[in-house]
């Protein structure tokens, strides 16, 4: 089989996260969902996105092999895996109208807002995790968390917890060769707790599940952190963080509090940002959604930060609840900015001009060449583009 991650309609409700990568780079739980379905069907994927994205995700075809397509938004599990790979051809799984997958042979053409007429419908007989939205990335990631913890573990010994540190409660902590976690107290009373790879927690910290700490990620001195979060590979943070997702190669370092949100690639909050969750009258929180170009109620209570890859903001920035910042976007100064800041922009409270995009590109040539990672052609191509977006 040759498998393909699309992006269907819920593409530009997970903007300013999908304007650089495609659906499937999501991170949630602990993995990519491109490496959850990796790990579960045992074979590489490729990508089938927006043109510009293509550049940095490609589409591959393999000769003799039948084309599965798979909806990039969705979690992989093991009952919905025998339910693809029992996909005949010219068969569609769906799920509440949502189409999980579809086997086209060896025709390397699929329209996944047009089905094609030969293909035939057939009904999922359970309801996926799937991301609709960008605040579902923190709502479902303690479930999205669970079946990663169990995919990864499983037949595998856990390194030893120094016995400088106190383990409360009945879940499992493991830790993966080459990190290091010493004198903190870990709390997996409501859910499990995992470090990867010559991760690194420093003394003091707090810590309570689900929490994941991925590769070569840093937590440090006396942070305190609530689950479910995830902090991506290569990212540093302190300070107080509740319920949140970093993709990874962001840092917040410093103290300050990060709440019900999401952080991309590449960002950076200076010491003593915070953020807001809860509206002063404990009402649903609406937030900007770029698809319809306005604000909408995301039903949720508590709601915080999304901020988009590139972006970055000053000491003691000040963020209201349910913020969108989109991408390469630079905040500083005094007082509460915007509820909706685009991309490419450069300013705070008192006002925004455009952000030129050399100078922008310098800047992120420079934060990625500290972690020795490489800002390429494509990378640049899909930067360009989207300073160029009047919808960004």
């Amino acid at each position: 089989m040759n498998y393909i991650l699309f992006d269907d309609n819920s593409r530009n409700n997970l903007l300013p996260f999908t304007f650089t990568r495609p659906v499937s780079e999501i991170r949630i739980g602990i993995l990519k969902i491109t490496e959850k379905w990796e790990l579960w069907l045992k074979s590489k994927v490729s990508f089938f996105t927006q043109d510009y994205l293509q550049g940095k995700y490609p589409i591959k075809f393999t000769n003799g092999k039948n084309n599965i397509w798979i909806n990039g938004k969705i979690c992989p599990n093991d009952k919905l895996i025998k339910e693809i790979k029992a996909l005949k051809i010219n068969q569609v799984l769906i799920s509440n109208d949502t189409i999980i997958a579809a086997n086209t042979g060896l025709t390397a053409q699929f329209n996944p807002f047009h089905l094609n007429s030969k293909l035939e419908k057939t009904a999922s007989k359970i309801e996926p995790l799937a991301l609709n939205f960008i605040w579902d990335i923190f709502s479902k990631n303690g479930a999205a968390f669970q079946l990663d913890f169990e995919k990864l573990t499983k037949g595998k010994k856990s390194q030893p917890l120094s016995k400088t540190n106190k383990h409360i409660g009945k879940g499992k902590i493991f830790i993966e060769k080459g990190a290091n976690v010493e004198a903190s107290i870990f709390n997996t009373t409501n859910g499990n707790i995992y470090i990867g790879k010559d991760a690194s927690i420093m003394e003091g910290s707090l810590i309570r599940g689900p929490f994941a700490l991925c590769e070569q990620a840093e937590v440090k001195m006396g942070a305190k952190i609530y689950g479910p979060t995830t902090i991506g590979p290569n990212s540093k943070v302190g300070g107080e963080i509740n319920n949140s997702v970093i993709f990874g190669f962001s840092n917040k370092g410093h103290d300050g509090f990060l709440g019900n949100s999401v952080l991309g690639e590449w960002c950076n909050l200076g010491a003593d940002t915070n953020n807001s969750n809860l509206k002063n009258n404990y009402g649903n929180v609406k937030i900007w959604n770029y698809e319809r170009q306005k604000m909408i109620d995301t039903g949720l209570q508590f709601c915080g930060l999304f901020m988009g890859d590139h972006s970055k903001c000053g000491i003691n920035t000040m963020f209201n609840t349910g913020t969108v910042t989109g991408v390469n976007a630079n905040v500083f100064g005094a007082g509460f900015p915007p509820n909706f800041i685009s991309s490419f922009s450069w300013g705070g409270a008192a006002g925004f001009e455009k952000y030129h995009f050399n100078k922008a590109i310098e800047v992120a040539e420079r934060v990625m060449e500290r972690r020795k990672v490489e800002l390429t052609k494509e990378d640049k191509n899909i930067l360009e583009y989207i300073s160029k977006l009047k919808s960004a």
